[in-house]
C-alpha cells in the first residue's frame, strides 16, 4: 500500500510505502486475542492442577484426564526477543499411555462482538491467521485449534506445527480457512458470549483429536496423533505473543501498552487485592440490608459479575463497625446490579436501627481479596 505525502505547497506525491516504513497491516486493532503477551496475570503467578479454569487473564488451563497433572506459571524472564512474559506448563505427573478422552489444552475464549467482523459462516468469512511463539522441551508436531460454537453448531480446525528444536524459541503461523456454512452464527452469535476459542494442544486422546487443517463439524481439542507432551515427566511447555488477526498473512505482534491490556482484561475479571485496610465501596444502610456502590474499572463488564472474595469484609458506619466475615455461610454480599462503571452490592445484614446511615465497605485482613468474575 502506497501512503501519499504533502509539501508546505499542498501538493501530493507518492513514495511512502508500508514496507519502508516496516510497520506491517495498516489500519485498527489487529489481534483478537486478549493478553497474548502473558503480562496480565491476577489471579496468580502459579497454578498448580488446575483442571479446568482460568491461570493467566483470558488463559485457561483445560486438563480433562484422570492420572496426568501439571502446573501453568507466568514467566517473567527468558522470553524471546520483545516479549518478558511467557505462560509455561510443566508436566509434573506424566501420562504416556492416553485413553480416547484424555485432553489438555491451553486456550482463550473469544466473545462474540469481537469476532463480527469475520463474517463466519457466510459467503463472506475472512481467512484468519494465527501467530506465536513457542518453545518445548519436547520436540514433534503440535497443534493450534480454532474452534467455533454458536448456537449448537460446531466446527473446529486443527493447525499443525512442528517444533524442530528442544528448549529454542521458535515462531510459528497457522492459517485458518473461512468458515462459511453456519449463517445462523451471523444472528445469533456475534453477542457478548461465547463465540470462538483458540486452543493449544498438548495432549489429545483419539477421541479428542480430528483431522488436520481442514473444518471437521464436531468439537475437537487438537489434531489426530499429535505429540503428547505429557508422555514426559517434567516436559515444559512456553507460549508468548499470540496473534490471531484477518488475513492469509501473519503481521508483526501487536503491542498494546499494558494499561490498555489491563483494561482489556477488566472486560471480564477484576480483582482488588487488599492494601492497609482498602476502601471498595461506598454505601448506606437501607432497611434490613447494606447496600453500597464501587467503582472499580472504567470498562464496562461483559455481563452482571459474580463476587468472589477471600478474608474479611467490615461495613464502617458512623466512625464505628459493624464487621460481616464474607466467608460465612450464604455469601451475605452479593452483586444485585451494574451498569458500565458501578456496581451495587448487597448484605442481608439486619441493622434497620441505623436506616441511611453512611458508611464504607473494607477489606479488613492480611492477604484479602476481592473479584468481580465475568468470563466467558
Amino acid at each position: 500500500m502506497a501512503l501519499s505525502k504533502i509539501d508546505s505547497d499542498g501538493i501530493v506525491s507518492g513514495g511512502i510505502t508500508a514496507d519502508s516504513l516496516n510497520i506491517g497491516q495498516i489500519g485498527g486493532r489487529r489481534n483478537l486475542i486478549i493478553n497474548g503477551d502473558m503480562a496480565i496475570s491476577q489471579r496468580n503467578t502459579s497454578f498448580t492442577n488446575p483442571l479446568n479454569q482460568y491461570t493467566l487473564d483470558r488463559w485457561i488451563s483445560q486438563l480433562d484426564t484422570t492420572s496426568a497433572r501439571s502446573t501453568v506459571t507466568q514467566e517473567s524472564s527468558g522470553g524471546p526477543s520483545g516479549f518478558r512474559n511467557f505462560l509455561r506448563v510443566t508436566v509434573t505427573t506424566a501420562d504416556a499411555t492416553l485413553d480416547s478422552s484424555d485432553l489438555q489444552n491451553i486456550k482463550q475464549i473469544i466473545e462474540g462482538y469481537n469476532m463480527r467482523h469475520t463474517d463466519q459462516g457466510t459467503s463472506d468469512a475472512e481467512t484468519l491467521t494465527c501467530s506465536f511463539w513457542v518453545r518445548s522441551s519436547v520436540t514433534g508436531t503440535y497443534s493450534a485449534t480454532l474452534y467455533l460454537n454458536s448456537t449448537g453448531t460446531q466446527y473446529a480446525y486443527p493447525a499443525e506445527y512442528t517444533i524442530n528444536s528442544a528448549n529454542t524459541w521458535e515462531y510459528k503461523t497457522v492459517t485458518f480457512s473461512p468458515q462459511t456454512t453456519s449463517a445462523s452464527w451471523v444472528s445469533s452469535g456475534y453477542t457478548n458470549g461465547e463465540y470462538a476459542q483458540l486452543r493449544f494442544g498438548l495432549m489429545i486422546g483419539s477421541g479428542q483429536g480430528g483431522t488436520a487443517d481442514t473444518w471437521n463439524a464436531s468439537n475437537k481439542f487438537g489434531a489426530s496423533g499429535q505429540t503428547n507432551l505429557f508422555a514426559t515427566n517434567g516436559a515444559t511447555w512456553d507460549l508468548t505473543g499470540v496473534q490471531l488477526e484477518v488475513g492469509s498473512v501473519a503481521t508483526p505482534f501487536e503491542h498494546r501498552s499494558f494499561g490498555e491490556e489491563m483494561e482489556l482484561c477488566r472486560r471480564y475479571y477484576f480483582r482488588l487485592i487488599n492494601a492497609a485496610n482498602e476502601v471498595y465501596g461506598q454505601g448506606f444502610n437501607y432497611g434490613a440490608y447494606v447496600r453500597t456502590a464501587i467503582h472499580p474499572q472504567t470498562t464496562e463488564f461483559r455481563t452482571l459479575p459474580s463476587l468472589e472474595y477471600v478474608g474479611p469484609t467490615t461495613f464502617y458506619r458512623k466512625g464505628t463497625n459493624a464487621t460481616n466475615n464474607v466467608n460465612t455461610t450464604g455469601n451475605p454480599w452479593e452483586i444485585v446490579a451494574s451498569n458500565k462503571n458501578t456496581i451495587f452490592m448487597q448484605s442481608t445484614i439486619s441493622d434497620t436501627s441505623e436506616d441511611g446511615v453512611a458508611g464504607s465497605l473494607y477489606l479488613t485482613g492480611s492477604g484479602c481479596h476481592v473479584s468481580f468474575n465475568a468470563e466467558l
